[in-house]
């Protein structure tokens, strides 16, 4: 199984070392021993608790967007937008990541989209490709 540092873990998820060690005293999280020496936490629990974060998130932020089929939604806050006649660039910082997204400037005006508002990336893509770091 994949163990993954406390430090690696909350920055994985977006929240402090203390943030991580203050789950793993309250159980919602196992602490293991690395190879190492060093405390960890399994991969698979840490993925279950990211799942769950984005949930809880999702709920709290976008709690209007009915049902959809595509999966993949990033809540984030708008950042910039560039507008011509027809065409604009909307610019989402969601979380660590930066979105980019060109739609029209209708739609732009129709949501009201500006920085600092708030939205959500809704990604439906035919391919997506995956990389796994090396360890």
């Amino acid at each position: 199984m994949t163990q993954i540092r406390i430090s690696a873990a909350a920055n994985l998820l977006g929240v402090s070392d203390d943030t991580v060690r203050r789950w793993v005293e309250a159980g919602r999280l196992s602490q293991v021993t690395d190879d190492a020496g060093r405390h960890a936490v399994e991969g698979v629990e840490l993925a279950a608790l990211s799942q769950e974060l984005a949930g809880d998130a999702l709920d709290q932020l976008d709690s209007g967007a009915g049902v959809r089929s595509a999966r993949n939604h990033l809540t984030g806050l708008v950042t910039r937008v560039v507008s011509d006649t027809v065409m604009s660039q909307v610019e989402l910082q969601c979380g660590r990541y930066r979105i980019v997204s060109l739609i029209s400037t209708e739609a732009v005006q129709e949501l009201g989209l500006a920085p600092g508002v708030v939205a959500t990336a809704v990604i439906k893509a035919t391919n997506v490709t995956v990389e796994r770091n090396r360890t």
